[in-house]
C-alpha cells in the first residue's frame, strides 16, 4: 500500500459538485442564466420536493482546522439580523416560483448553527414554511457544537421536523484538541448524543477527522474506542484538508512537520476504518460510515444514496438552494455561490437582489461527466452507453495503471472500484474529469487525496 500512496498522492477534488468550483466557466455565466435553470428545475420537480441549505456562519471561536467561511463574534445580536436576511433572501426566490415550494430536504450548516438561540432558530424555521410546505417524506437535519447544543434547541428543532443531527467530534485527544482550537471533554458530546437519541432523533452522527496536527494512530484508537460507547448512527470519517492558501482558514499557523505524513495518514485511516467495521458500521460511499440500522445504509443498498454540497443524502433532489453567505446553489443545471461578506450579503437582499456573485451553467459534456462521476462516488461503480463510449473511452483508458494495480476493474463501456481502491475514489474520479485533463490549475486550489 505504501508504493501506493506514494503513487497516487496528488492534489484532487472532493466533488461534492462537477465541475468543481476552480474550473467553473464565470465569465458567461450570469444572474439571469442562473434563475432561468432555476426555475426551470422548480417546474420539473417541485411534486418530488426541493432542498434548502441554510448557511449559519458565527461561531465564538476559530477552530483553525476548518475551512469553512464563518464570521466569529461573542455578540448575539448579530442573530436577528441575519434570520432577516436570510429569510428575505428566500422570498426573492419564492416569487421566481409559479407555486408554493415544496421542501424535501433541509440542512443547517455553518459556521455553528447551534451559536443561535432556539427563539432565533424557530423564527427562521417558522418563516421558511410561511412561503413553503412539507414534502410527505422529509429528512430535516443540522450540525451542532457539543459544547454549546442545548437540550432547548434539540428539543426545539425536533418539534419543528427536524429528526437528523451531527456533532463535530473531530479527536477527543487534548494535545490534538489544542493543536485545532477545539476543546471539548467527551463528556459534552456524550451528554448531547444522549439528549439527542432521548428526545426521538432518528439519525445521530458524529464527525470524526483523521490527519490532524500531532495526531497519531494512537489518538484514532482512543476515538474510536470513545465513539464505541455512544454509538452514534452514523460517523463522517474523514482525512483533514490542509489548505494553508485559502483567506479566511487558521491552518497557517501549523508546521508541515506538524502533520502526519501521507503514509501514516493512510494508517490512521485503514485503523479507525478496521476498528469501525469491528463494531458493526458499514463503508458508505466515501469516508463514510453507517450501522445498518441508519437510512443511509439503506440509501446505500436501494441506490438512492446521492451526494451534492450538503455530503451524502439519502436521496436526489433535482433543484437545492443555498442561503446566506457564502452558500452554494445546485439547479442540475447550473451552479451558483453567494458572496461571502457578511456585510455584502445582507445589502443585496436589502435592495431585492439575490446574492450571487459567480456560478456556472452545465454543458450537456458537463452533465454526462456529472452522472458518471456521481455514481462512482455513491456506487463505486459506473457504465455506459455507446452513444457516451466516444468521451468516455479515454477516461477508461487512464485507468489502466490503476487497474494493474488492483484498484479498479474495466471492461468495455464500464468501471468498478475495488475494496482496494475505495481509498482511491477521487483518483478514479480525476480521470473522468475533462476539466483536469484539458487545463491543469496554475496555482494549488486542492487538497492531497490521501
Amino acid at each position: 500500500m505504501c508504493h501506493l500512496i506514494q503513487k497516487y498522492n496528488v492534489p484532487g477534488p472532493r466533488y461534492t459538485s462537477y465541475p468543481t468550483v476552480p474550473h467553473w466557466n464565470t465569465e458567461e455565466f450570469s444572474g439571469k442564466k442562473w434563475m432561468t435553470t432555476v426555475q426551470r428545475s422548480f417546474e420539473e420537480s417541485n411534486t418530488d420536493g426541493i432542498s434548502l441549505y441554510i448557511h449559519l456562519p458565527f461561531c465564538e471561536s476559530l477552530c483553525t482546522f476548518c475551512g469553512c467561511h464563518k464570521r466569529i463574534t461573542k455578540r448575539h445580536s448579530v442573530e436577528v439580523p441575519y434570520v432577516m436576511s436570510v429569510l428575505k433572501e428566500w422570498k426573492l426566490y419564492c416569487k421566481a416560483f409559479s407555486e408554493k415550494p415544496r421542501i424535501k430536504q433541509l440542512h443547517l450548516g455553518g459556521g455553528t448553527p447551534t451559536f443561535f438561540s432556539m427563539v432565533n432558530l424557530s423564527m427562521l424555521i417558522k418563516g421558511l414554511f410561511e412561503t413553503a410546505e412539507r414534502t410527505e417524506h422529509f429528512e430535516y437535519s443540522f450540525e451542532g457544537h457539543p459544547n454549546n447544543t442545548t437540550y432547548e434547541q434539540l428539543e426545539g428543532l425536533y418539534e419543528l421536523g427536524f429528526t437528523r443531527v451531527s456533532f463535530g467530534v473531530q479527536d477527543y485527544n487534548p494535545t490534538v484538541q489544542k493543536a485545532i482550537n477545539r476543546i471539548q471533554p467527551f463528556e459534552n458530546v456524550k451528554r448531547v448524543t444522549e439528549w439527542a437519541k432521548h428526545i426521538g432523533y432518528t439519525s445521530v452522527g458524529h464527525d470524526i477527522i483523521f490527519g490532524l496536527p500531532h495526531q497519531t494512530q494512537e489518538h484514532v484508537r482512543h476515538t474510536i474506542a470513545k465513539t464505541k460507547e455512544l454509538l452514534p448512527d452514523r460517523l463522517a470519517f474523514y482525512s483533514y484538508a490542509h489548505t494553508p492558501w485559502l483567506k479566511g482558514n487558521g491552518q497557517r499557523g501549523y508546521k508541515e512537520e506538524d502533520l502526519p505524513s501521507a503514509q501514516e495518514k493512510r494508517n490512521q485511516y485503514e485503523l479507525g476504518k478496521a476498528l469501525l467495521l469491528e463494531q458493526g458500521y458499514k463503508e458508505i460511499g466515501m469516508d463514510h460510515f453507517a450501522l445498518e440500522t441508519d437510512s443511509l445504509y439503506t440509501a446505500m443498498k436501494n441506490g438512492s444514496l446521492h451526494r451534492n454540497f450538503m455530503g451524502y443524502t439519502e436521496s436526489k433532489t433535482q433543484l437545492m438552494i443555498g442561503l446566506g453567505l457564502s452558500s452554494i446553489s445546485d439547479s442540475w443545471y447550473g451552479f451558483a455561490q453567494n458572496v461571502k461578506s457578511l456585510e455584502e450579503y445582507q445589502h443585496l437582499v436589502d435592495n431585492h437582489i439575490i446574492p450571487i456573485y459567480r456560478g456556472h451553467i452545465l454543458s450537456e459534456e458537463d452533465q454526462l461527466v456529472r452522472k458518471h462521476i456521481l455514481n462512482l462516488m455513491c456506487r463505486m461503480q459506473t457504465s455506459w452507453t455507446d452513444q457516451e463510449a466516444p468521451l468516455l473511452s479515454a477516461s477508461q483508458e487512464r485507468l489502466r495503471g490503476m487497474e494493474e494495480d488492483g484498484l479498479v476493474v474495466l471492461s468495455p463501456k464500464s468501471v468498478r472500484i475495488t475494496e482496494k481502491g475505495r481509498p482511491f475514489v477521487r483518483n478514479v474520479c480525476m480521470a473522468f474529469d475533462q476539466y483536469l485533463q484539458r487545463q491543469s490549475p496554475n496555482t494549488r486550489v486542492f487538497s492531497m487525496t490521501v
